[in-house]
């Protein structure tokens, strides 16, 4: 067989996106070399009008969108059209996006979950999404979920993992709380700092910020100086080291995700592989990627947000319970080879309608 992918991410972006994409093709790559998998990185024009066309004179069979969206022309082709949507934000947090833009995914990413043959929802909730704004068949959608980098998969010595924080990072205090990812609204960082702020300050561990931002993050800045002591919050940009963020993941007394709404929630499952449990929201996704690892919470909540906090603050062995449940439960369901498998079951069942 021979599968064609929209590449763009897979070239060009060092994130989630971009991540999801080469973990993918290159667990395909490795599992089933028998396939010849190619690699299209167009122009905007190409890539939106013609690389349908393109891919069909190539002589592949399927055609995958990894990020949400199809070529225009891919229905006036031979192929079979698979896209991968990762979460429909634009819809469910509109106050994120700027009017244009949340017109443009409509029309961009609505298009091409409503003319693939096969939608690939990272998570159920995504599914559901899908379902209620897009008005996409039940049947022409399947949950992949998506592996984290292979790397969080093999856990840290914890004394090496130390050291390598010790290198890194000046006067990071044994115990800490951890948050990463992207510094915005939906993350709910501010809702976070709210709860640690009435943990009282002689039981209160400071929170290691991993992450970037702009006017939300100023204003959740103004909240700690207010409110908060300068010791309670470090602030680090994003990590590209995704060793020294391991060891962050390894060493911290939980990771606090409350984030009002997410496709999947990386950060969640790669702070449970490490064995580092997880406070995170009842929300969209989260749940499917915590499992039995994450204390959940209404993030719009604060006075549960501070209760679950504290409880996870002064129960070491609650902590205990959730790492070890939340990682046996990681390791079973998010796994690159069962993605791998799991897709190249749907490029098969497509094909064979040819």
């Amino acid at each position: 067989m021979k599968i064609a992918f929209d590449a763009k991410r897979y070239y060009h972006n060092h994130t989630g996106l971009g991540n999801y994409s080469r973990t993918l093709v290159t667990a395909l790559q490795q599992q089933f070399p028998e396939n010849e998998y190619v690699l299209y990185d167009e122009k905007f024009l190409t890539r939106t009008f013609k690389m349908g066309r393109k891919a069909q004179n190539d002589g592949c069979q399927v055609l995958h969108g990894l990020s949400n969206e199809l070529p225009l022309d891919s229905r006036k082709t031979g192929l079979k059209t698979v896209v991968t949507i990762h979460d429909v934000a634009w819809r469910t947090f509109p106050d994120m996006y700027h009017f244009i833009d949340r017109q443009l995914y409509d029309m961009k990413y609505g298009w091409a979950a409503r003319n693939a043959d096969v939608v690939v929802a990272i998570s159920e909730s995504t599914k559901q999404d899908v379902m209620r704004f897009y008005n996409v068949p039940e049947e022409h959608i399947e949950v992949i979920y998506q592996p984290v980098t292979e790397l969080f998969y093999t856990p840290l010595d914890r004394t090496e993992a130390r050291k390598l924080l010790d290198a890194s990072v000046p006067n990071l205090p044994q115990e800490y709380l951890l948050s990463v990812g992207s510094i915005n609204s939906r993350k709910n960082l501010l809702g976070t700092l709210q709860a640690l702020a009435r943990i009282d300050a002689e039981n209160r561990p400071p929170l290691v910020v991993v992450g970037r931002g702009r006017e939300y993050m100023r204003e959740c800045q103004q909240f700690a100086s207010q409110h908060l002591r300068q010791s309670d919050i470090i602030w680090f940009n994003h990590l590209d080291d995704l060793a020294l963020l391991q060891a962050l993941y390894t060493h911290a007394m939980a990771l606090l995700y409350p984030s009002h709404y997410e496709g999947f929630g990386l950060p969640v499952v790669e702070s449970l592989l490490q064995g580092t449990p997880v406070l995170t929201s009842t929300v969209s996704s989260l749940p499917e990627a915590a499992g039995p690892g994450g204390l959940l919470v209404n993030p719009t909540d604060i006075d549960e947000m501070t209760s679950q906090l504290k409880r996870l603050i002064d129960d070491e062995a609650l902590r205990h319970r959730l790492a070890t449940e939340g990682e046996a439960y990681c390791r079973s369901h998010f796994t690159t080879q069962g993605m791998a498998e799991q897709m190249m079951n749907v490029y098969r069942d497509a094909s064979e309608f040819l």
